[in-house]
């Protein structure tokens, strides 16, 4: 007996060496590629990992001068005291809005771009319109309100051409029914262009015989399209549309920060701008906390449902 487990451990010692030489012998060999990797290690490890420790205030009365260690534990006080607050709810209607309003008009018109790019002949005329689409992605939320500001703001150019020739609409940048429609409006034009890389690179990856045999088989320019080029790229755009619903509560803190003043609270008032307030001018960083801890959490549970629901269709999803 003895004798026997002996022999199964030292099979299994036997077994194990060939797998670290195998490691060290990777190790060895990819070293500059995993060297290349650190500093994008180290800064999500530092910047993103690492403050996830301070949500243990959410559980606590934190106060800045006792710090986390000095603050007592307040349990989930904080929390329940945020679900009563009625600008918290308010903050999430908001959000909710925004976030369906771009789902339905902004997740399908970097798709809708990508499909006009492709369907262009021209190598040069392509490479120029991507160009021009790419560039409202590198401009800050403060350059794209002040434009749409001068556009259509009160004093604006479309503005007063309208009421030059007796069309009153008023100043868009202050009206709070419109409000979210115009944030949307302005993701679209910011980053509708930047969206298309991605599905630029699944449509050229579909393979051009299945386009010859369509065309062979007599179809049209909208059957390919239907036929082939969805179908190619549809786990692409489930696998971002399943990254979509994890930020799906997140609309954009500088881009409502910038316009909240305008239209009052009640109208670009949401999560991230709801737990900066109250958060780093109020004082309540509790409260403020617990909120964005339950939106991380919310997202993340989105994300994993997501994931599920893609397996059950037979997708492949972001991981298995």
């Amino acid at each position: 007996m003895v004798a026997s487990t002996a022999a199964a451990r030292a099979e299994v010692l036997a077994d194990a060496r060939p797998q670290r030489r195998a490691i060290r012998d990777r190790l060895k060999r990819d070293w500059t590629l995993l060297a290349l990797c650190v500093p994008g290690v180290l800064y999500f490890v530092v910047f993103f990992y690492v403050p996830l420790l301070g949500n243990v205030i959410a559980f606590k009365d934190y106060a800045p001068f006792l710090g986390i260690n000095g603050s007592p534990w307040v349990g989930l006080d904080n929390f329940t005291a945020l679900l009563a607050e009625p600008e918290f709810w308010s903050a999430v209607n908001n959000t909710l809005q925004i976030t369906a309003l771009q789902l339905l008009l902004y997740f399908p018109a970097p798709i809708a771009l990508a499909l006009l790019l492709n369907s262009l002949v021209g190598h040069r005329i392509k490479r120029f319109i991507q160009s021009v689409v790419y560039l409202p992605h590198f401009l800050s939320w403060v350059v794209v309100v002040a434009m749409f500001q001068q556009v259509i703001g009160g004093a604006g150019t479309v503005s007063g051409f309208l009421n030059s020739h007796g069309i009153t609409i008023g100043n868009l940048m202050s009206n709070a029914d419109t409000f979210k429609l115009l944030v949307t409006a302005q993701v679209i034009w910011k980053d509708c262009g930047w969206g298309t890389i991605i599905f630029l690179a699944a449509i050229t990856a579909i393979d051009m015989s299945h386009y010859e045999a369509a065309a062979i088989d007599g179809a049209d320019w909208k059957r390919r399209l239907w036929h082939v080029t969805l179908p190619g790229i549809r786990s692409v755009v489930l696998m971002m549309l399943i990254l979509r619903l994890g930020d799906i509560l997140s609309v954009g803190f500088e881009q409502m920060v910038l316009q909240r003043d305008a239209v009052g609270a009640g109208a670009a008032e949401v999560i991230d701008t709801y737990v900066y307030y109250h958060g780093i001018r109020d004082g309540d960083w509790g409260m403020s906390t617990a909120a964005g801890l339950m939106k991380g959490v919310i997202g993340a549970a989105l994300i994993y449902a997501a994931n599920k629901l893609a397996h059950r269709f037979g997708e492949q999803g972001i991981y298995r």
